[in-house]
């Protein structure tokens, strides 16, 4: 059940953030549940682009990437590849891609986000490449300042993501056996890259969607 204080806390708290990322160039909307989220989604994208996604646990909770699906979209999915190699030229080619779908590890309340990625497609799609990139994120993704937007996407969302990540495929780093970041080596370490976008260049660029209900980590 959804607590309407908490709503209403995390209501002023999201406009908050939006007015702040608009300052930098962003284009930012608040959008209080996952069906209107959908609903601006939709609205961004033009039914002749072509569609990729970073991995993202937000993207899979709220269904768009089924949407999409349904609605006949042009997609390049690299999850549907049948091999490695197959998976890896996807994955390269979703960089030309024109909507780049994905989420964040972190938000600061001035606007600044934080993104943690290993081998990096992730973040090399949102600094450059797609013509849009549509960036989905919850309220409780919020931090109050720069430090604690690190902090979080460290210690918090990359242990959970590579806990995820290893009931797929073994990875064994500190993080998932002690909960926390250890700024490990590993050659398995999915914080080989660590990205801040203070700005959206060209502005308008980059889209950010903020959603009042608890998604993702």
């Amino acid at each position: 059940m959804k607590n309407e204080f908490i709503f209403k806390r995390n209501e002023v708290l999201a406009k908050d953030v939006i007015d702040a990322l608009i300052k930098r160039n962003f284009d930012a909307f608040y959008c209080e549940d996952i069906k209107s989220a959908n609903e601006k989604i939709l609205e961004l994208i033009s039914k002749e682009d072509v569609v990729s996604f970073g991995g993202s646990t937000t993207l899979d909770e709220i269904g768009i990437k089924n949407i999409l699906y349904d609605k006949g979209y042009k997609i390049i999915d690299r999850d549907k590849a049948k091999s490695t190699r197959e998976k890896q030229e996807l994955t390269i080619k979703s960089l030309s891609c024109d909507t780049f779908l994905m989420s964040a590890n972190a938000i600061s309340k001035d606007g600044q986000i934080v993104n943690i990625d290993g081998l990096g497609n992730r973040v090399a799609a949102l600094c450059f490449g797609p013509k849009k990139v549509i960036m989905v994120c919850s309220v409780n993704k919020i931090e109050s300042d720069l430090d604690c937007a690190i902090k979080r996407a460290r210690n918090y969302a990359a242990p959970i993501n590579a806990k995820r990540i290893d009931s797929i495929n073994q990875m064994n780093t500190p993080c998932i056996l002690k909960g926390s970041c250890f700024d490990c080596k590993s050659e398995t370490s999915i914080c080989s890259q660590i990205l801040i976008t203070r700005l959206s260049r060209p502005k308008g660029r980059i889209n950010v969607i903020l959603v009042n209900e608890e998604l993702g980590f």
